[in-house]
C-alpha cells in the first residue's frame, strides 16, 4: 500500500510540473507577462542576458534544493528534489511546441489561463506534501531563522521580482502581470480549501437529547454538548455542537427542524478538521 500511495503522489507532483510548464510555455512568456517566483527571475535575467530561461531555472533550483538540504535538512530536500528538476526539464522541451502553436494573442485570457494552470499546479503540488522548491526556500530560511512570517517574505520577494521585471515591459503587461499573481494565488487558495471545508453547527433547544440522539445515529456524526445560560430569562440550557459535510448540511438542518421547528440553530464554515471522523477513521466506543 505504501508502494502504491508513494507512486501515486510521484504521479501527482509529475502532473503539477507539468500544468507549471503549460502554463508558463503557451501563456505567459508568449505574451509577454511578469511573473513571480523562480521563473520570474530567469525572464529578467534572459531579458538581460538572454540566458536560456529552462537553463536558468535548472541551476537556480539546484542551488536553492542544496541550500535547503543545509539548512532545512533531509526531509524536505527529499520533497522538493521531483520539482526541481522536472519543471526545468518539461519546460525545456515543451517550450518549443509553443512557439509552433500559439493558443491566444489575447493578453487577457494569457493572464487569466497562465493564472489558473499555475495556481492549480503549485495546490497538487502542496496537498501530496511536496514543494516546489526554488524561491520557495529563501522565505522558509527567513522564518526559521528570524521568524519573520512566510506568507509576508513570498509576497516582498514577489514584488522585488515584479518590479526587476516591469523595466523592460510597457505598462499594460505591467498591470496583467500583477492581475495574474493574484488570480494564481487566488485559485491556489481555493483549491487547498477544497475538501477540507466543514459546516459547523450550533443548537440552542428545548428538546437537546432527541436532537443529540438523531445526530449520533441519523448523521453518524459526533456531538457535544456544552452547558450554557440563556440571557434574557436566565434559564439553563444545552447548546449541541456538531461537524458536518457540506452534504449532510441539508439533512442535519431538516433533521433538527423535525424534533424542534422553534430551534435556534447557527451556521458558520470552517477551514479544516482535525480528528476522528474527518482526518483520521472514525472510531466507535461502547457505552
Amino acid at each position: 500500500m505504501k508502494s502504491i500511495h508513494l507512486i501515486k503522489n510521484l504521479l501527482i507532483i509529475l502532473c503539477g510540473n507539468f500544468l507549471y510548464a503549460i502554463g508558463i510555455a503557451f501563456f505567459i512568456i508568449p505574451s509577454g507577462l511578469i511573473t513571480g517566483g523562480t521563473t520570474g527571475i530567469g525572464i529578467f535575467i534572459h531579458e538581460i542576458t538572454g540566458f536560456p530561461l529552462s537553463v536558468f531555472i535548472l541551476l537556480f533550483n539546484i542551488l536553492m534544493f542544496f541550500i535547503g538540504l543545509l539548512f532545512l535538512g533531509k526531509n524536505f530536500a527529499l520533497t522538493t528534489l521531483i520539482s526541481t528538476i522536472c519543471y526545468p526539464v518539461l519546460f525545456h522541451f515543451i517550450e518549443p511546441y509553443s512557439m509552433r502553436f500559439t493558443m491566444t494573442d489575447d493578453l487577457f485570457l494569457n493572464t487569466l489561463f497562465g493564472g489558473i494552470c499555475i495556481g492549480c499546479s503549485i495546490a497538487l503540488i502542496i496537498r501530496v506534501g511536496a514543494s516546489t522548491g526554488g524561491m520557495d526556500i529563501p522565505p522558509l530560511l527567513l522564518h526559521k531563522y528570524f521568524r519573520i512570517p512566510i506568507s509576508s517574505s513570498l509576497y516582498l520577494f514577489d514584488c522585488i521580482i515584479l518590479a526587476l521585471q516591469a523595466t523592460f515591459r510597457d505598462k499594460d503587461r505591467i498591470l496583467y502581470g500583477i492581475v495574474l499573481v493574484l488570480v494564481y494565488t487566488i485559485v491556489l487558495d481555493k483549491l487547498l480549501m477544497v475538501g477540507t471545508n466543514k459546516m459547523q453547527i450550533k443548537i440552542i433547544s428545548e428538546k437537546p437529547l432527541e436532537i443529540k440522539e438523531r445526530i449520533l445515529h441519523d448523521l453518524d456524526r459526533g456531538i457535544t454538548l456544552i452547558h450554557g445560560q440563556t440571557g434574557y430569562l436566565e434559564r439553563e440550557t444545552e447548546i449541541l455542537l456538531t461537524v458536518v459535510s457540506n452534504r449532510e448540511l441539508y439533512k442535519a438542518e431538516k433533521l433538527i427542524h423535525e424534533i424542534d421547528e422553534n430551534a435556534f440553530v447557527m451556521i458558520s464554515r470552517i477551514s479544516e478538521v482535525q480528528g476522528r471522523g474527518f482526518s483520521s477513521q472514525k472510531e466507535y466506543v461502547k457505552k
